[in-house]
């Protein structure tokens, strides 16, 4: 042993894992275990009349100053195993007890999106996640996201670091069989030797967004190999949606370099309009601008290009996760204080995060002051019925701690800047 710690994501998942391993046999303790880390839910999505007065009016107050048909979340992942032909992939390793630390994960996920079992997982994740953005009938829409998968700097598929994908075909079948609720976001790899004539396709299809997890994918934002790719981006006007900060779900340490916010200053240059996920809320990286300096906060890194006036109408960030008690206190609390930066900010659930039990915790909002006891009751209580309206509301609820101030409503709504992906419509499936 060499005393290093291991990335946070690696200590929670074999703190996970563990849970399992010791005492019982795993197969007479995981399923209760799987149960109260993942998705613990008593009740369905439409059952908002089932909630007290108190947590009726705190989902009414958040309601109350928007307009429910303009709510906006800008990043929600479909998964799938491949079932019905969807084309769906989740690595073997997940699937098997062989890899306890992935399996035990996998399984999380699986009952964080309310599926009891895998013969037919695709299509019950797609009708669960129908029913919580339906939700009471008081609803919006949401961008769904494809994964490419991870691709070697050749362009070749590297099936061994490709944990899930899902292919913009599937997406947008899904999108087109409920455009009322759902915009496609297509994903493709910048090194796949077709990638300029599938962003083309896709674009021609419909999609607005393009969805890069860099750290997952193999991608580094700043090569580049990437600059044909963003040729056509600014040619078609199509966005980059894009995760920046650590990223848990990735094992391999070298790979989180490519999360580097400082990275995304290529495609801003370039002039496409980038959307940071998670506002880079997570872990720390290399100070690009900076050689030889410590390392900073990933965040920090992510603000300084906020604060840079040529990227204002380029930058965005992308609020999902932010409420997460693996990511308090600061970056909630800088975001809510930044009234200035409130126009540049969307609303993003990363779905089926907010249904992961193990990393949504109230408790750790009300002792860091961002919500009082009464909002922390009702919000358990929704969260019970919707997670997807929970995220939403908790993100309505929360105040700085030292100054009172909320996020702006117009946060959550298809802004103006982004009306192209928030007010479209899916295009057939090809």
């Amino acid at each position: 042993m060499t005393g290093r710690r291991l990335p946070r994501g690696r200590r929670i998942g074999l703190a996970i894992a563990a849970i399992g391993l010791v005492g019982l046999p795993l197969w007479a303790t995981s399923s209760c275990v799987i149960q109260r880390l993942g998705g613990a839910f008593t009740r369905q999505p439409h059952e908002t009349a089932t909630l007290d007065a108190e947590a009726r009016a705190l989902l009414d107050a958040a309601l109350a100053d928007v307009t429910p048909a303009r709510l906006f979340d800008h990043h929600a992942h479909l998964l799938g195993l491949g079932h019905g032909g969807t084309g769906c992939y989740v690595n073997s390793a997940m699937q098997s007890w062989a890899h306890p630390v992935q399996r035990f994960k996998f399984s999380i996920y699986l009952s964080a999106a309310g599926i009891s079992g895998v013969v037919d997982a695709d299509r019950a994740y797609v009708e669960r996640l129908v029913a919580l953005t339906r939700g009471d009938g008081r609803h919006g829409r949401a961008l769904i996201v494809a994964f490419d998968q991870h691709h070697r700097p050749d362009g070749t598929v590297d099936p061994a670091k490709t944990e899930f994908y899902v292919p913009n075909e599937h997406v947008f079948a899904v999108a087109a069989a409920s455009p009322e609720l759902f915009e496609p976001a297509m994903s493709v790899h910048p090194y796949r030797p077709d990638a300029l004539a599938e962003l083309e396709r896709w674009a021609e299809r419909g999609g607005r967004f393009v969805k890069w997890l860099p750290n997952a994918m193999g991608i580094d934002p700043a090569d580049p190999r990437c600059d044909p790719f963003y040729a056509v981006m600014k040619a078609r006007d199509l966005w980059l949606l894009t995760h920046a900060g650590e990223e848990q779900a990735v094992e391999a340490e070298e790979d989180q370099r490519l999360g580097n916010p400082l990275r995304l200053r290529r495609p801003l240059d370039a002039g496409v309009r980038v959307v940071v996920a998670h506002c880079a809320s997570l872990g720390e990286g290399e100070d690009l601008d900076q050689p030889g300096a410590p390392p900073r906060s990933n965040f920090a890194l992510f603000l300084r290009l906020m604060d840079e006036p040529r990227y204002d109408g380029l930058l965005f960030g992308e609020l999902s996760a932010v409420t997460q008690w693996n990511r308090l206190a600061e970056p909630l609390a800088t975001l809510l204080a930044r009234t200035d930066l409130h126009h540049r900010l969307v609303n993003g659930s990363d779905y089926p995060l907010p249904a992961v039990n193990a990393i949504v915790s109230t408790r750790a909002l009300e002792r860091a002051g961002f919500i009082s006891g009464r909002e922390r009751a009702a919000l358990n209580q929704l969260y019970d019925v919707n997670p997807l309206l929970f995220d939403y509301v908790t993100k309505r609820v929360v105040r700085d701690p030292a100054t009172g101030r909320r996020f702006a409503p117009e946060i959550f709504m298809a802004q103006p800047a982004l009306a192209r992906a928030g007010d479209g419509r899916a295009a057939p499936a090809p």
